[in-house]
């Protein structure tokens, strides 16, 4: 959805909303989401990113030979759409110039013919100049330029592909990083340890410059292993230079070879993501393989399904959320209070199940148990299904029922596997990261190649709270130990004011309405007296979202405090953020005592739903300009074009539920299927 297509803001009154205007609200919702339903019962809704996609899809094409391909021309013209006023490009809309993302930009445009002298050119140069230019790139973006013979490769960090090689006992090991850093630094490994050289008729001369980039405060002991790893780096560079090839490097291109392989084969390309498809495709290519063998074919294939032409533009996706998109819709859509018999759950109940992972992956490395299960983010990616996905659908599958008894049958005992295989992965710490157990060695973001924030894996708040209320609404009770450990972990979270960070959505709203649904389900399944500790951190995370309530009555926090803790809870009001707010504040209000704090949050949430009513779209959804998403932080973030969709709904559905059982005479727990 495009921004010219909202409608005209409808202003809201802050009182409370009739009860037929929230009906109607939902039911616009709901026959927005049914309307995208796909034949064969799943959703998936756009995936947005920043025009670092574009970019390196034009050099790739242009290192397969490809540059007068017609998308190179309108992948540029996505550039130069997105050019942000100052003249650079950005991480997200409005937020500061990056100079990667710029100096790729800039780079993509001169090859596409754009005169440097021209305005947009000199603006774009003004501006990654002033952001440090080629020297404030990160690795990933030397690494490229080094291909294109726009950067010397002895000023790229090393990635040995040696680290292959390296014994599971070892400190530092392949599997130790974090698995998307896998699918992106084993690739790497090979181009650059081969060092393609692919040289352009253009250069970057211009954007050179003398100052050094701003160096971040650092404790003593980050200085001191920043050094000895960029020492090591120098050692291996030193290696490569004074003498022949080193007779280990033959074995480890071949290991590297056979651990890509099986994960191109068992997914929708290599861990179904863009950068490590483009990496891959680039490695293939620099191993031996012609650009016609099936497994380079493989990749520019899922590539291409990344693509979206609209007016005269290609924009590419950093991969595909159907299973995220379809779990969320259709717990928004049972919240709404659609039968779990309708055809479109039932529908999608069977496409979920036909996505269980059901072969081992790489998480099996340090996992308590071996069985597999869960779900992926994507379409296909055996290797790699992943907590927080996991959770959601096991959060759906307790809320439906199968049509017949093999669906039913099947439901069950894919609900058993993915509550066994999440229980394997629990940190010692008590939380649940992403996709891999104990990935959380911090000293390992400091290789010199770990500039993209995202080296680990470690438990973070909105992915256990995630899995505590699938645990929960499957059986498990407050006492039983994973579940306490969960808690003890979110507990400690908390931050000082009350909030929780979210990792994979912006950000403190996002964790915060996450943490407060598992601490008041959790406390409201607690037997005997009554916890104070659990009853304080709800009330001090209610406060603080009551706190970060905006004038219009909407909620918004930028991807700036991911940056600058001074932003938290601070931003444009967003319909996805407000409904966070929302589903965050229901369940705590249920939980006070105190009348003067329940009238308080009820006001707020009357405000908030003035607003989503003052926004919501003809056809039934909601817009947001601001981006809510999170790839890495501080580098790569998204927007997910059905976050204002499902989530406003969700939130709607639970405040008409407040509202029902509050005139029926007292308070319902949440419903934790439809979350």
């Amino acid at each position: 959805m495009v921004e010219s297509q909202v409608s005209t803001h409808r202003p809201g009154s802050a009182l409370p909303q009739p009860p037929r205007v929230i009906d109607l609200m939902i039911d616009a919702a709901v026959r927005n989401l049914l309307g995208q339903q796909e034949g064969d019962g799943h959703w998936c809704a756009e995936l947005e990113g920043d025009t670092i996609l574009e970019s390196e899809y034009v050099l790739l094409l242009h290192f397969l030979g490809r540059g007068d391909d017609p998308r190179v021309g309108a992948c540029c013209q996505r550039l130069r759409s997105q050019q942000q006023e100052d003249g650079g490009w950005a991480t997200y809309p409005d937020g500061p110039t990056d100079p990667s993302i710029s100096v790729k930009a800039y780079l993509c445009l001169k090859l596409a013919g754009d005169d440097p002298d021209s305005p947009r050119m000199a603006a774009a140069r003004r501006a990654t100049l002033k952001a440090g230019g080629l020297r404030a790139c990160n690795s990933y973006t030397r690494l490229y330029l080094s291909i294109f013979g726009l950067w010397d490769w002895r000023r790229a960090p090393a990635v040995p592909p040696e680290i292959i090689l390296l014994p599971r006992w070892f400190y530092f090991n392949t599997y130790e990083m974090s698995s998307w850093t896998r699918m992106i630094a084993l690739p790497l490994s090979v181009i650059w340890a081969l060092k393609p050289s692919v040289p352009l008729d253009v250069t970057l001369d211009e954007l050179e410059t003398d100052a050094a980039p701003p160096r971040p405060k650092t404790s003593l002991f980050e200085f001191f292993w920043s050094k000895v790893f960029v020492g090591i780096d120098r050692l291996i560079k030193l290696v490569e230079v004074v003498g022949p090839v080193p007779p280990w490097r033959r074995r480890a291109l071949e290991e590297v070879e056979r651990w890509l392989v099986p994960r191109i084969e068992g997914a929708d390309g290599l861990g179904a993501i863009f950068p490590g498809m483009v990496n891959t495709a680039i490695a293939l290519r620099c191993l031996g393989y012609e650009e016609d063998h099936p497994l380079v074919q493989s990749q520019l294939r899922e590539l291409e399904r990344f693509e979206i032409e609209e007016a005269g533009e290609v924009r590419l996706q950093p991969c595909l959320s159907p299973v995220w998109d379809t779990a969320l819709t259709v717990n928004a859509l049972l919240a709404s209070g659609m039968d779990h018999r309708d055809a479109p759950i039932q529908d999608a109940l069977e496409w979920l199940l036909d996505r269980e992972v059901t072969v081992p992956g790489d998480w099996r490395e340090k996992s308590l148990q071996d069985a597999p299960g869960g779900w992926c983010f994507e379409y296909r990616n055996d290797f790699y299904p992943d907590c927080d996905d996991t959770a959601e659908v096991l959060l759906l599958l307790a809320g439906v029922r199968g049509r017949t008894t093999e669906l039913e049958t099947r439901r069950r005992e894919a609900s058993a596997r993915g509550l066994r295989w999440l229980l394997g992965l629990q940190n010692p710490d008590g939380g649940w990261a992403s996709f891999d157990r104990c990935c959380s060695k911090r000293i390992l973001t400091l290789i010199p190649f770990a500039d993209h924030n995202a080296m680990i894996d470690p438990s973070t708040a909105d992915i256990t709270a995630r899995v505590v209320c699938a645990l929960l609404v499957h059986g498990h009770q407050p006492g039983d130990e994973p579940v306490r450990r969960g808690t003890g972990f979110l507990l400690r979270e908390q931050e000082g004011d009350g909030s929780w960070s979210g990792r994979w959505g912006a950000n403190h709203i996002y964790g915060t309405w996450l943490a407060l649904t598992a601490l008041r389900e959790v406390e409201s399944r607690r037997r005997g007296r009554p916890s104070e500790r659990l009853a304080h951190a709800i009330r001090l995370g209610r406060r603080w979202l009551l706190e970060a309530q905006n004038g219009d009555g909407g909620w918004g926090e930028s991807l700036r405090s991911y940056a600058d803790p001074r932003a938290r809870g601070i931003g444009r009001s967003t319909a996805s953020q407000t409904a966070w707010a929302m589903l965050g504040l229901i369940p705590a209000v249920e939980a006070e005592t105190d009348r003067s704090e329940v009238e308080r949050a009820r006001a707020a949430l009357d405000r908030a739903v003035a607003f989503l009513h003052g926004h919501q779209l003809d056809g039934g959804a909601w817009y947001d300009r601001d981006w809510t998403g999170v790839g890495f932080p501080r580098v790569f973030y998204l927007r997910y074009h059905g976050y204002a969709q499902y989530f406003p709904l969700e939130a709607l559905a639970a405040y008409r539920r407040l509202e029902l059982s509050t005139r029926n005479g007292g308070p319902t727990g949440p419903d934790l299927t439809a979350n």
